[in-house]
């Protein structure tokens, strides 16, 4: 795996690169700098789908200095050097790509000889019912599959590391048979991908593979027994020498329930013909065993990935939009997009004198039970929660998701909670406890929406101007009031009831801001109901 050396005081540590790094001064990050001129979330790194690593300073104050020059990006390249205050960060990416990725060629042989060739089984013809043995021989293969299993379960147990159960897998058929080297290849978008190679003896050495046998293998899902002698350089040039260095091999797919999970290779420099019938036997049974155990793996990789994304984002974005960021449909990287966007801004009204005279427990619980009825309500109506800031809630209509009515859902999202609030006050003055009362502000324009944070803790937001406004709407809502921008209503009119109020003077706006407060929907037939300006 990639690493960053973060060389502080002469004193050097590794830390492995993921999908995200972060670093900066806070501990939340990835890797933490203990260095007063390092921000709090300095920068990041990121792993680009072609498994290269992008250096990305988040604009920090004090910037991020490669070869004594300020750098906002750098695709990392081996022995890159950052330097971050009195912190230098050095990238060294020996491991970027595993070792068979280097080991390992594919090349076309024009002297292969396939010897044998062994059909998979289906796993439920595997094993025949007690019943339907009739000779000792199906017995003894039954047995021998069974051993099989029973070893190379037993040698790699519940390894949950992949690289760790790969390179097991191949030390357990160095054990079995009489084999040199070993490859394991799994698929990857398709292609067989070399993931770990191996000699009996560790040493590193050049392993040259066929293409038209792992064709014949991935093509046609069977085990192949084969000859080779032009694959290894060493055996170029004279004749006797070929004869006498033939390579023997064995290539065998990893199938599980029908499914192509990659391929197993050995061979064998020793002598000619080293494998026989049994051998490829052998092999295969292996490989079934290994498939199983891959595919576990592969799966519990999986469902601790997924687990990890619904629990990051089920609390910021509605359930069907989790769903789609789970599966991988909707991704939500760290960055910025710029678009269009309707913000809503609610918060309590007479919140810091309530505060003054409450218990904090009691305060802690009434803002969970009101945050936990809010969000149940912009979740109904598409939107994506932003944060909380203290009694404060903020949303978004139309990020990450473009959503064609955006204004339109922010208004009924809003005055649904207006709604569920007089239900909940009911309840809470039939307790004996005051009633809540809020303001809400909601105004749509162009924003900067992405994932801002560290790899542990994403938080998806909006900045630009546009949430400034709606903020300094919602500071001058009063109770129970819903104020909107001039913009805002000009794109739903046609379906909100509002009243015009004077214009609005703002903190940090030069212009007066024309806001309307919206009172309800209007009904199908309210042209011909009024013709009253509003």
């Amino acid at each position: 795996m990639p690493k960053l050396i973060v060389i502080t005081n002469n004193e050097e540590k590794d830390f492995d690169l993921g999908p995200f790094t972060t670093i900066g001064r806070h501990p939340d990050n990835t890797i933490q700098l203990l260095d007063r001129i390092v921000s709090k979330e300095h920068a990041q790194v990121i792993r680009q789908p072609d498994g290269r690593y992008l250096f990305r300073d988040l604009g920090s104050l004090n910037g991020s200095f490669y070869k004594d020059e300020r750098v906002t990006e750098r695709i990392f390249v081996e022995g890159d050097e950052i330097v971050m205050g009195a912190v230098r960060l050095v990238y060294r990416a020996q491991a970027a790509l595993p070792p068979p990725a280097q080991q390992v060629t594919i090349e076309h042989s024009s002297e292969t000889l396939i010897r044998q060739t062994i059909k998979t089984q289906r796993e439920d013809q595997e094993f025949l019912p007690e019943a339907r043995i009739s000779d000792i021989d199906a017995l003894r293969r039954d047995y021998e599959k069974l051993r099989m299993a029973h070893e190379v379960g037993r040698s790699i147990g519940l390894e949950v590391n992949l690289d760790v159960l790969l390179d097991k897998i191949i030390s357990k058929a160095f054990d079995l048979l009489p084999a040199d080297r070993g490859v394991i290849l799994l698929l990857e978008n398709g292609v067989p991908t070399p993931r770990t190679a191996r000699t009996r003896d560790g040493r590193a050495e050049q392993i040259a593979l066929s293409s038209s046998i792992l064709n014949e293998v991935t093509t046609n899902k069977i085990a192949v027994l084969s000859s080779d002698a032009s694959m290894d350089s060493r055996f170029s040039g004279a004749h006797s020498i070929i004869i006498q260095g033939i390579r023997s091999t064995m290539t065998v797919p990893l199938l599980h329930k029908g499914e192509l999970l990659g391929i197993m290779h050995l061979d064998s420099l020793i002598t000619a013909n080293a494998f026989g019938e049994k051998d490829l036997q052998i092999f295969s049974s292996i490989a079934s065993q290994a498939a199983v155990a891959i595919s576990n793996t592969l799966l519990a990789k999986k469902i601790e990935q997924e687990a990890s994304t619904r629990a990051q984002f089920q609390r910021l974005l509605s359930p069907n939009l989790v769903e789609q960021v789970v599966q991988g449909k909707l991704q939500l990287e760290k960055g910025g997009q710029r678009s269009e966007v309707t913000l809503l801004f609610s918060d309590i009204r007479g919140f810091t004198s309530m505060s003054e005279t409450t218990s904090p427990e009691e305060i802690v619980r009434m803002l969970n039970e009101y945050f936990e009825i809010m969000v149940d309500v912009i979740f109904a109506h598409q939107g994506t929660l932003d944060k909380f800031v203290g009694d404060e809630v903020i949303a978004l209509f139309g990020a990450p998701v473009g959503i064609p009515t955006a204004e339109l859902c922010a208004i009924e999202c809003a005055l649904e909670m207006l709604k569920v609030l007089k239900d909940w006050n009911r309840i809470r003055v039939a307790e004996g406890l005051p009633e809540i009362q809020i303001g809400i502000g909601i105004n749509t324009g162009e924003v900067v929406t992405g994932a801002i944070g560290s790899s542990r803790a994403l938080q998806y937001t909006a900045i630009g101007d546009a949430v400034n406004t709606a903020a300094r709407l919602c500071s001058n809502a009063k109770a129970g009031q819903l104020l909107v921008s001039e913009f805002t209503y000009a794109k739903v009119m046609d379906r909100v009831a509002a009243v015009r109020l004077p214009p609005l003077k703002v903190k940090g706006k030069e212009k007066e801001l024309n806001v309307y407060n919206v009172i309800g929907m209007r009904s199908s037939d309210w042209r011909q109901e009024s013709t009253r300006p509003l």
